[in-house]
């Protein structure tokens, strides 16, 4: 079997992040419109999120930190650990649904049931760090999944490619020392945008020295230097690093009206971006991609770009 998955539910609305903040849920409603709009959700197979286990996140957070958010989300707190992380009594529910919805569709792609996905979740997760929350971030899906594919499916080699604006300060913090995962980020240059890090001697540490790759971009960058960041670095790196999994942190707040991000990239980049990784995995997996929604704050733009995005999976999958 073949097809492209789509975790696309309104559930994700309730984590309440409350008035004002950027990282809100009617980003969920932008979304979902766009692709109904689109003829997209039809084309895809869709797919029911289910509560991960707390115990499956232990392979990538600190149990304290797991009972500390619990313990905040009962308690009514509406922050934890900064005042970017909002919280309500939902969001440890709902972050726990986003984590199982990213590792079941992540199980069906590494089992040939499907040959990609894309997880329309939130609270998204790449600033989410063992022990603490950060950036809008609670669990760091996407690293989870990772873990899920090393420790229980025999895979040796998973790249993350992550094009938020924002550096995957969690993603590349969880991995930079294991050898098995390739981290790429292109994002904004950190002496200008949040967290600060992501500098390109930023390379791994110990037995994961070369298999970080950060390509910061300096504010105003379009989609020449994003493509010539794409060729000339990242696919040869990934093509050397010969994965056999692609895992992607799909933020949308690199397009020129994002009001978090200070690039200048269009709609069409994304579909670009997308096409380009999804025929490096045609060469390098077998088309296995997973892609996880992170940041994309302006709800037009996010939508025209979640539709470019998704758009070039069905026939990325029909090739499989």
């Amino acid at each position: 079997m073949s097809g492209t998955g789509l975790i696309l539910d309104p559930v994700f609305k309730t984590h309440d992040t409350g008035p004002h903040h950027p990282e809100r849920p009617a980003r969920i409603d932008a979304i979902i419109e766009a692709l109904t709009t689109a003829g997209l959700v039809d084309r895809c197979v869709r797919l029911a999120a289910a509560a991960a286990d707390p115990e499956e996140l232990l392979a990538n957070h600190d149990r304290a930190y797991l009972e500390r958010l619990h313990r905040y989300c009962v308690a009514g707190e509406s922050h934890i650990d900064c005042a970017d992380s909002a919280i309500c009594p939902r969001s440890y529910d709902i972050a726990l649904l986003a984590a199982g919805g990213v590792l079941d569709a992540t199980e069906r792609v590494a089992s040939g049931e499907l040959t990609n996905a894309f997880c329309a979740v939130r609270p998204p997760g790449h600033h989410a760090e063992r022990h603490v929350s950060m950036g809008f971030c609670l669990f760091n899906n996407v690293a989870v999944a990772a873990r899920r594919l090393l420790d229980r499916h025999g895979v040796e080699r998973v790249l993350i490619f992550d094009f938020d604006v924002h550096h995957g300060n969690g993603t590349q913090h969880s991995f930079e020392e294991d050898p098995r995962v390739f981290f790429c980020s292109v994002h904004g240059h950190p002496a200008t945008l949040y967290p600060g890090t992501g500098y390109a001697e930023e390379r791994g540490r110990g037995a994961g020295e070369g298999t970080t790759l950060n390509l910061p971009m300096m504010p105003g960058s379009g989609d020449a230097e994003y493509r010539a960041a794409y060729e000339e670095q990242f696919a040869p790196a990934a093509k050397a690093f010969q994965p056999q999994f692609i895992l992607i942190s799909a933020g949308f707040d690199a397009h020129r009206r994002d009001p978090l991000g200070n690039v200048r990239l269009e709609s069409s980049s994304f579909e670009w971006l997308t096409r380009r990784t999804l025929e490096l995995a045609d060469d390098l997996c077998g088309g296995r991609v997973v892609s996880v929604l992170e940041g994309g704050y302006d709800l037009s733009a996010l939508g025209e770009c979640t539709c470019a995005h998704v758009g070039e999976l069905p026939a990325a999958a029909g090739r499989a």
